[in-house]
């Protein structure tokens, strides 16, 4: 009969064949936790800019329902994430703003914020 190899030798052999494996599954799971990070902090900063629009939205119709719409703009404009777009409208006796800005320059992600008031008595529509 023939010798045959130490049982340790085949198990060392195997463990050499999977040593690269634990690297390749720790950089998998780098990236995934870095890509859902990425996601996570991008929702946030969605939220934060569309509770702005909204806040700016909700001041420019009030503004402009007493009959301050430059005033509405001004102080719209500063609430508002930087390069937002403000609209503003008369619609019979409302006023309608709207606010949306882009959530990320490369993205074609616009978000945004809509209030409507009513005018006021004696208050000239915007």
């Amino acid at each position: 009969m023939g010798a045959r190899a130490p049982a340790w030798r085949g198990q060392a052999a195997e463990g050499h064949r999977d040593r690269g494996a634990v690297t390749v599954e720790a950089a998998l799971a780098l990236c995934t936790l870095a890509v859902f990070l990425a996601m996570a902090v991008g929702a946030i900063a969605a939220a934060g800019a569309s509770i702005r629009c909204v806040d700016a939205a909700r001041e420019l119709a009030r503004l402009a329902a007493r009959g301050e719409a430059e005033r509405g703009r001004t102080v719209a404009a500063q609430l508002a994430p930087a390069g937002a777009r403000l609209d503003l409208r008369a619609d019979g006796d409302l006023v309608v703003a709207e606010v949306s800005a882009e959530l990320l320059r490369p993205l074609p992600v616009r978000i945004g914020g809509h209030a409507v008031a009513a005018l006021e008595p004696g208050a000239a529509p915007p």
